[in-house]
């Protein structure tokens, strides 16, 4: 569960970083409101999965779920230039987060 729990948290880390950018310094309403309530939700999400997963690990595959996300999403969406080398940045960066799942106990 807690994995899954950190997963969830890794998203939402995306989500409050993308609505930080979006809030222009805290300055339009809705998106500081998703801001506070994803940011939250995630501390709380990674504070539950630091339990049962190591602090390294579960902050480590926190921040690379969350980053690669918040790349791929500003990629799609117009506010990040797409290139190869990119890509194979993040895809690395996700191989890595998965190689903390593999080989931690």
């Amino acid at each position: 569960m807690a994995w899954i729990v950190l997963i969830v948290s890794g998203i939402l880390e995306a989500v409050w970083a993308t609505a930080l950018g979006k809030s222009e310094g805290l300055s339009k309403l809705w998106p500081s409101v998703v801001f506070f309530v994803a940011l939250a939700l995630s501390m709380a999400g990674l504070a539950y999965a630091m339990r049962d997963i190591s602090t390294g690990t579960a902050y480590a595959v926190w921040v690379g779920i969350g980053a690669s996300l918040t790349v791929v999403y500003a990629m799609a969406f117009g506010g990040e230039p797409f290139t190869i080398v990119k890509m194979l940045l993040i895809l690395g960066l996700v191989g890595c987060v998965i190689g903390l799942k593999v080989v931690s106990h």
